[in-house]
């Protein structure tokens, strides 16, 4: 079975058309790669980019949304596998079951909602799948050095903040999060850059 790879990004495409060439480059380079994405589910935003663009390029998607949020976030038909689920809590225990990776987009609270708690479960060795921030055109860079804040200031330790990856464009991110045996100790010291 391929490798699946969760992401976060947001229902709302935001107001840089930058972020939709994110998404399209994230979505085409984990199928480029081989494997498939796992996300929200909807066909809205970011995530509808997201998904069209992996489903064009003829990979796997597949899709985890509320039954409560089906309507608002338009459940998207046309996915190798959608799965409706009662409640929020779910969603995203059903995506960190199916993934073996994650990667925030940019988006808003619900995307940061996801990440902080597969980020908390990374930390909390709930599970040891890396988790990694795509930090396109500098949109997290107050949130890395908000992480860097908290390590300053004795609130996470520098073993814990080393839990996430983070790179400008998705290539750089799946590498890292996907690194070669022989490239293993190189990628150990890019960590969380």
């Amino acid at each position: 079975m391929p490798s699946r790879v969760g992401v976060f990004c947001g229902s709302q495409s935001g107001s840089d058309a930058r972020y939709i060439d994110a998404a399209i480059l994230t979505a085409s380079a984990i199928v480029a790669r081989g494997m498939a994405v796992v996300y929200g589910g909807g066909r809205v935003g970011l995530m509808g980019v997201l998904a069209d663009t992996a489903l064009a390029a003829g990979g796997e998607v597949i899709g985890v949304i509320p039954q409560a949020l089906s309507g608002r976030e338009i459940a998207h038909d046309g996915l190798s596998e959608l799965h409706v689920v009662q409640s929020m809590h779910e969603r995203k225990a059903l995506m960190a079951d199916l993934s073996d990776a994650f990667i925030a987009l940019p988006g808003g609270y619900g995307t940061m909602d996801e990440f902080c708690e597969i980020l908390t479960w990374a930390q909390l060795r709930i599970h040891d799948k890396p988790v990694g921030l795509l930090n396109a055109f500098g949109y997290y860079d107050d949130l890395i050095a908000l992480f860097d804040h908290m390590v300053r200031e004795g609130f996470v330790t520098p073993r814990n903040r080393m839990l996430i990856y983070s790179a400008e464009s998705p290539g750089e991110l799946l590498d890292l999060l996907f690194p070669k045996k022989s490239q293993g100790a190189q990628n150990q010291s890019q960590k969380a850059r």
